[in-house]
């Protein structure tokens, strides 16, 4: 069979959705040697690394789950065809992030092997792994072929505990970040959603508003439960740390922000739609 280049649609034309896709997914990859080649880590380099490549192969795991609700609200059915890559590349950043902790444990296999047999947020990392290096194996055309339509679905339907993992691992690691509960709260909108959906109503503008307060109050006490139950703090010391312009925005305002300007989105399109005489 003739390979199809990430660039190509179906029918091997050149799509303009899937190179511009192909060329952001190295972003994050060029930033990262950006970051590590002008000391912006630290003396230790390799910290930072492992850090921030974890992020980024999470946030484009919920990018990879964010085709869909973006497909259905704006009407863009084209845009699924870019999902398979940016699951692929979600994949690629976790084995990426895997090699740099590994460097930063000096290839000590037995260090590395007891690590991930007693400590719980490797455990879960390891979880979250097979389950990406699953769905990246029977990402193919012949794996669905093989599998049928609705086994590989099912098997696909994976990807959801495997996002969850991916952040449970995240939160479970050592520091305290607001990029934790942003994507936290980024994956509540993401399963909610879904549920929206399935009761046909994924596309209006008013339930998405009303999704967009919800995801914003689950991040904060989110947040909040997680700060005072595992770190420590008192009430008053989350509040005036996590919640001030100390540490940049509030995880609660972005993720609050992005749904209301999903909800907006919808209702313009909808609007237009009813002006030029849709139903």
């Amino acid at each position: 069979m003739p390979l199809i280049w990430p660039w190509q649609d179906g029918t091997r034309g050149f799509s303009w959705l899937k190179a511009s896709t192909f060329a952001l997914m190295f972003g994050p990859a060029i930033w990262l040697i950006d970051q590590a080649a002008t000391g912006q880590f630290g003396p230790v380099p390799l910290g930072g690394m492992t850090y921030w490549s974890g992020f980024w192969a999470t946030a484009i795991l919920l990018l990879a789950l964010a085709v869909t609700p973006a497909s259905t609200i704006f009407g863009w059915r084209r845009l699924i065809i870019a999902r398979r890559m940016i699951g692929v590349t979600a994949l690629a950043y976790t084995v990426g992030h895997i090699f740099i902790y590994f460097a930063l444990r000096f290839w000590n296999f037995a260090f590395i092997a007891n690590e991930i047999a007693t400590r719980l947020s490797l455990i879960v990392a390891t979880a979250s792994t097979i389950g990406l290096i699953a769905l990246g194996a029977t990402s193919v055309d012949a794996a669905v072929r093989w599998m049928g339509a609705k086994g590989w679905q099912r098997l696909h339907s994976v990807v959801y505990v495997t996002a969850a993992l991916a952040i449970l691992h995240y939160l479970l690691s050592p520091g305290l970040f607001p990029d934790q509960f942003l994507l936290s709260g980024l994956f509540f909108w993401l399963m909610m959603w879904r549920v929206l959906e399935r009761r046909g109503r994924g596309v209006n503008a008013g339930a998405l508003a009303l999704l967009a307060l919800a995801s914003c109050l689950f991040t904060a006490a989110f947040q909040v439960g997680c700060i005072w139950a595992f770190r420590g703090y008192s009430l008053s010391e989350i509040f005036s740390i996590y919640f001030t312009p100390i540490l940049g925005i509030p995880p609660m305002w972005t993720v609050l922000a992005l749904g209301l300007l999903i909800a907006a989105a919808a209702f313009a399109q909808q609007a237009l739609h009813r002006r030029d005489g849709g139903p």
